[in-house]
């Protein structure tokens, strides 16, 4: 073993012994309540067995020292996208996976709810599955654990907030009763098969986020998650910096790292200047009623919230389920701090005079069936909004959005409130670092092979360019994408294969059921609508015995377009009078004739192509 790989043993052994010392982690199994997470021991054990340890992760993918040990980093989900973060490293007979995340639909995918990883290279190796380990609870990052519980289920460890989220989604699913859910601190170290992962705090737009360091045979392999570099978050508590530079002192084979924010330069402000801009903005709206919509799971930004509503005298209600729950139990959890007499149910909101409240919501993205897109079209069952709102959109549309989002300030506007946005007054920061701090993560760790990752291509991109403008040589620097497997050892790093990656859609109780083409239909229909050909063939002397009849949805309006249907009614007629009179039985091919005869008359009349459904009946 060179002496590079024992300094990094030694330093996994170490952790190890501190997680020896200290109390054995909670599980879902155990009756031991959430709060109960272990406690950091100094570690008292002699080099001897430390030597031992170390000896024993270098031989752990079951060979000896023939060749270099080497461990597999396998994306399948978070590349190339925002959403659905989902990454698996396998080391011998052992996969890791990191996150286990949703996103939501693009504009063009109608009717799907949710769209997750695809599973099917970890059900095809579930016997090797050591654990799940989480970053933080954001839902691109856990939103899709209730889908992989369903097929099978490992150990799942993450910070107290963490797990606490994932119990109410599993809930949800009915899944709790059996889940294997194991709360962790960070500094904690958790060894899983071959490697062992390593909790490193780091600062995000929600408590209790951690990076990992996950300890191989290779070397020490860093993945961030989300994070920013805060130096007053709101929870008092920031980045580690000190173990991550330890870490790199010893020596990183790779590092992960959040490209969100990779072409935005400087540095991102910290989450406690809102809270300044909240009371200059609870100040400007005198007696007015104040509403503010922002993510659910921003947990700081709630606090601000709340904490702006009691200097100004104000009581508090929220809207919007997720809204509802991640409030109840951040506050079950003590990471919410509110007063008492501070919050009141929603039903009770119309008691209070308009100075006296304070109304936090979901809505900031305008997703449709939001609290706030409700109260926007006049259709929420307890808010309606007048020139007496002062409402306040503390969130930044993700990309895409940004229609949704201008609809709804339009309608809120006509409605006569006052409405405030990020471009008005600094009522939203990113949780994700800017190029300055992904330059400090860098530098401190010093890794040898660097992989962006969590983000569109363009963030990608821009994040290897701030890798190659910091020393990081560019043969040492890989655009991953999902599926690929890359293969690292202590000195190279190469993609030898690729494995079942992409998405699968969850629409209401069906998942995966609703592919590419079901999409197409979905959008053709929704573009042009739909023309039903109805037709009944006598069986005995082969004539046409009734019909055709038309029906359309979504194509024209049949009374107001009589002529034309009756035009079409001849068309197909005619096209069904060719193919019995040339004796064709076939009925695929009468289908295919009425389709696409229908098909270019209807396109040369009205330059539009409704989908068609031939329907023929026999008597």
């Amino acid at each position: 073993m060179n002496s590079r790989n024992a300094a990094l043993f030694a330093d996994l052994a170490q952790a190890e012994r501190r997680q020896e010392k200290a109390p054995s982690h909670r599980s879902r199994r155990s009756n031991s309540p959430l709060s109960s997470a272990p406690r950091q021991e100094h570690p008292s054990e002699h080099r001897k067995q430390e030597n031992a340890r170390s000896e024993h992760y270098h031989r752990g993918q079951g060979g000896g020292h023939s060749r270099k040990p080497s461990v597999k980093i396998i994306p399948l989900g978070g590349l190339g996208e925002i959403g659905k973060n989902l990454t698996a490293y396998e080391c011998g007979n052992d996969i890791l996976v990191v996150d286990c995340g949703l996103a939501f639909p693009d504009a063009d995918m109608l009717g799907v709810d949710l769209v997750i990883p695809d599973f099917t290279y970890l059900l095809e190796n579930k016997q090797k599955i050591r654990g799940v380990v989480i970053t933080h609870g954001h839902e691109d990052h856990i939103g899709a654990i209730p889908y992989l519980l369903k097929h099978i289920n490992p150990p799942i460890y993450g910070t107290k907030l963490s797990i606490g989220l994932i119990e109410g989604k599993l809930k949800e699913h009915g899944l709790l009763g059996g889940a294997n859910l194991n709360v962790i601190r960070p500094r904690q170290t958790v060894k899983m098969g071959c490697m062992a992962v390593e909790f490193i705090r780091v600062n995000h737009s929600i408590p209790d986020c951690v990076a990992m360091g996950i300890h191989t045979p290779a070397g020490v392999i860093i993945q961030t998650g989300d994070f920013k570099v805060d130096y007053s978050p709101i929870e008092g508590e920031t980045i580690d910096l000190a173990r991550l530079a330890e870490l790199g002192n010893r020596g990183v084979l790779a590092l992960l790292s959040d490209s969100t924010n990779a072409e935005r330069p400087g540095y991102t402000m910290s989450e406690s200047k809102i809270g300044q801009s909240f009371d200059t903005l609870f100040n400007k709206a005198g007696g007015k009623r104040i509403i503010i919509a922002t993510f659910a799971s921003n947990i700081h930004r709630i606090q601000q919230i709340i904490n702006s509503a009691v200097k100004y005298g104000r009581r508090v209600a929220v809207s919007g389920r997720s809204m509802v729950n991640v409030v109840a139990k951040a506050t079950e959890l003590g990471y919410l701090k509110i007063p008492q007499g501070t919050m009141v149910e929603l039903d009770s909101i119309n008691r209070y005079p308009n100075e006296q409240m304070v109304l936090i919501t979901t809505g900031s993205q305008g997703e449709p069936l939001s609290a706030l897109a409700r109260m926007a079209s006049e259709d929420h069952r307890k808010i309606n909004v007048t020139e007496n709102d002062f409402i306040i959109i503390s969130a930044t549309p993700i990309p895409g959005n940004e229609k949704h989002v201008t609809a709804v300030i339009n309608s809120l506007l006509k409605l006569g409130a006052e409405v405030i946005t990020e471009g008005i007054y600094e009522v939203h920061v990113s949780g994700h670092a800017c190029q300055e701090e992904q330059k400090l993560m860098m530098k401190l760790t010093q890794p040898k092979f660097f992989l962006p990752v969590h983000g569109e291509y363009k963030h990608l991109m821009a994040h290897r360019q701030s890798a190659l403008s910091i020393g990081i040589p560019e043969e040492n620097i890989h655009i991953s994408q999902n599926g690929e497997v890359i293969e690292l050892t202590p000195d190279s790093m190469k993609v030898v294969g690729t494995v079942t990656a992409g998405a699968v859609f969850v629409d209401g109780l069906g998942v995966g059921d609703v592919g590419s083409i079901v999409l197409r239909d979905r959008q053709r229909l929704a573009e042009d609508g739909l023309i039903v050909v109805v037709a009944t063939i006598n069986s005995k002397t082969g004539q046409l015995a009734a019909g055709p009849d038309i029906v359309s949805r979504g194509f024209v309006y049949v009374r107001e377009s009589e002529e034309l249907m009756e035009r079409a009614r001849k068309v197909v007629r005619q096209a069904l009078l060719d193919c019995l009179s040339g004796k064709t039985r076939d009925w695929s091919s009468m289908k295919l004739s009425v389709r696409d005869s229908l098909s270019g008359f209807l396109y040369r009349q009205t330059q539009r192509s409704p989908m068609i459904l031939p329907v023929l009946m026999e008597i």
